[in-house]
């Protein structure tokens, strides 16, 4: 009777043994990693044998090798090795390709062959050309005839010699993109592959299945949203997908796609509260400015050339991007500053703390994964790939591959989410990135405009989403768009966002709002041994709207720290005041071309020794 066994030891070298053709079936993705089955029946001979499931990702956590089978025979161990002598699977069209590319070359060294026959004969022409003075008897006429055969001579080679510099230059061009084609698609080949071998005992001759699974490492999945309102009147749709890629040295062709939420890299140890203690001498900093969007550039440091394709993730959240055709990334970042892992294949992976809203990086060639992989010159600012349906056999430039909507079945587990794809779906092992929209939600929506002229006059259009938590979103960039355009991203943060998710779909020119002070009427005042400031703001908003909208406006008062320091609010024209924090609120709504103003005075009073900034 055979039942579970784990993995026991590495060899590099196997035994002579029986191989077995497996076939991957099920792939559970993991935020960071992926779990393969791989199932196989096996005809066991009688008496103790090893079976050889090969083609193995070499990439594979070894410890969590399992290995499952029923039947009357026994599993005495199992074991991995790493196959040197294999290669793992390529995408067929690659020798198609280096066909071509042979080709090519051969056509440039025959151009470069005819181009020096070609300077031969000028060099000839040259060497034997007639020059006056040297024979005093030639004949004039003869001596003309001659220097125009020369000159027309010259004048072909020369025209010729151009041609075929032009011809070479040309084809070179051609060699190039399938020289970076080919380095896109075969990056992260290796010419070594796992083998497990399973050793086995049995009395006589059995038929069994077996079940063989495993835990890979540079797999993973990360979730983008699009999020979509037609008018202010109508429910926000959003489409959750799952952005999927791996290149652990497999084709997973029509299998069973199991997206999870969980993340097998996250330490599953309960964290220690140690005593926080204090000392004197402690100062107090003021946080730095925060920061939601982080662009940049990513370059190779071998030649300087953009990297198109690099993943950009923030650390320890699912919240991921990848680089432009032109090594270009933007991405939104939650709060506080993180960190940026930025991973790419053949490539050691960097990590960079968030100290700017600009971060450019420099990636770093991995020697040990340059000496596997099978061609790694790459310096392209483009993607290319073959167009098979024509005769020419082009290069056509190709974006991210998406699929179709696809039947999903979410189920939800104790610690984590897992996403069923009811199609077959692939994952070519080229680690680009394939989306698979996993939901499609319409969800009302309440909007509102919102306002702080103290910081800025632009007015914003949000979207408030209420209960969207029950839909299991997890952290993610959000592209935006409203009544038809694109506006741009947004993040949901489900770390920090509450019942109530708030969405901004841009600004509004149509609101327009001002903050002035009034001048006279804030003043100076000397009383004794202190000195009162007043400041008297006064706030305009105007719709220029044909409808109807609901306005929010922000502003603030001073918060005194300190007894010495007084602060009294005069006038807030029915807004709001929040005494910890000093905000002050209005909620309005302004029908078609209304023009509403708004008053806010305060006063502050302090020792006039003392200088303190009122604004």
């Amino acid at each position: 009777m055979a039942g579970l066994v784990l993995f026991i030891s590495i060899q590099v070298k196997a035994d002579d043994g029986q191989k077995v053709s497996s076939k991957v079936q099920k792939v559970i993705v993991f935020l960071t990693g992926g779990q393969v089955t791989r199932t196989a029946t096996v005809a066991i001979k009688p008496g103790n044998s090893t079976l050889i499931f090969g083609d193995i990702s070499p990439d594979i956590d070894a410890q969590s090798i399992q290995v499952h089978a029923n039947g009357e025979f026994t599993i005495l161990s199992v074991k991995q090795e790493l196959n040197f002598l294999g290669e793992q699977v390529k995408q067929k069209h690659i020798e198609e390709m280096r066909d071509q590319q042979k080709a090519l070359r051969d056509k440039i060294d025959l151009q470069n062959d005819l181009l020096n026959v070609y300077k031969q004969e000028e060099e000839m022409m040259l060497k034997n050309q007639v020059v006056t003075g040297q024979n005093s008897n030639l004949d004039l006429v003869k001596l003309k005839q001659a220097l125009e055969f020369q000159t027309a001579e010259l004048s072909e080679l020369k025209k010729k010699e151009q041609q075929q510099t032009q011809q070479v230059a040309t084809l070179n061009i051609e060699l190039q993109k399938y020289n970076r084609q080919i380095a896109e698609v075969s990056k992260g080949n290796s010419n070594v592959t796992s083998n497990i071998l399973v050793n086995v005992s049995s009395a006589a001759a059995v038929q069994a299945q077996f079940t063989v699974s495993y835990v890979v490492r540079n797999a993973g999945w990360y979730p983008t949203y699009d999020i979509r309102a037609k008018d202010v009147n109508s429910p926000i749709s959003i489409s959750y997908k799952a952005n999927v890629s791996q290149h652990c040295g497999e084709e997973w062709k029509d299998i069973k796609l199991i997206l999870s939420t969980g993340n097998p890299t996250v330490s599953g140890s309960k964290p220690v509260v140690n005593p926080y203690f204090l000392h004197y001498g402690m100062y107090y900093s003021a946080d730095a400015a925060a920061i939601t969007r982080v662009t940049g550039h990513v370059t190779s440091k071998d030649d300087g050339q953009a990297l198109p394709g690099v993943t950009v993730k923030v650390k320890g959240t699912p919240i991921g991007t990848n680089t432009d055709a032109n090594g270009n990334y933007s991405i939104q970042i939650p709060q506080p500053n993180p960190t940026l892992v930025f991973s790419y294949i053949g490539y050691e992976p960097i990590e960079r703390r968030v100290s700017g809203g600009a971060m450019n990086v420099i990636m770093i060639s991995d020697t040990k994964a340059l000496s596997e992989v099978v061609v790694t010159a790459y310096g392209s600012s483009s993607s290319y790939d073959r167009d098979y349906s024509s005769s020419s056999n082009y290069l056509k430039k190709v974006e991210l591959k998406e699929t179709i909507p696809i039947a999903v079945i979410e189920n939800e587990n104790q610690t984590n989410i897992e996403f069923n794809i009811s199609n077959p779906f692939t994952v070519p092992g080229d680690g680009k990135q394939y989306a698979v929209e996993i939901n499609q939600l319409n969800l009302p929506a309440y909007y509102e405009y919102s306002v702080a002229p103290k910081l800025s006059t632009d007015v914003f259009l949000t979207a408030k989403l209420t209960d969207w938590n029950k839909y299991n979103f997890l952290s993610g960039e959000a592209n935006l768009f409203f009544e038809g355009t694109y506006i741009g991203k947004s993040l949901i943060d489900t770390h920090t966002a509450l019942d109530t998710l708030n969405l901004s779909l841009g600004t509004d020119k149509n609101i327009v709002v001002s903050r002035t002070l009034q001048k006279n009427l804030s003043e100076k005042q000397f009383f004794g041994s202190n000195k009162k400031e007043t400041k008297d703001w006064l706030i305009e908003v105007k719709n220029r709207k044909s409808q109807s909208v609901n306005l929010l406006v922000e502003d603030q008062v001073p918060v005194s720290q300190n007894s010495a320091i007084e602060v009294e609010a005069q006038e807030l024209s029915g807004g709001k005041l929040a005494p910890l924090t000093g905000k002050v609120t209005w909620n309005m709504v302004l029908n078609p071309l209304d023009d509403k103003k708004i008053g806010l005075k305060y006063q502050v009073r302090y020792p006039k020794t003392q200088n303190v900034i009122v604004q």
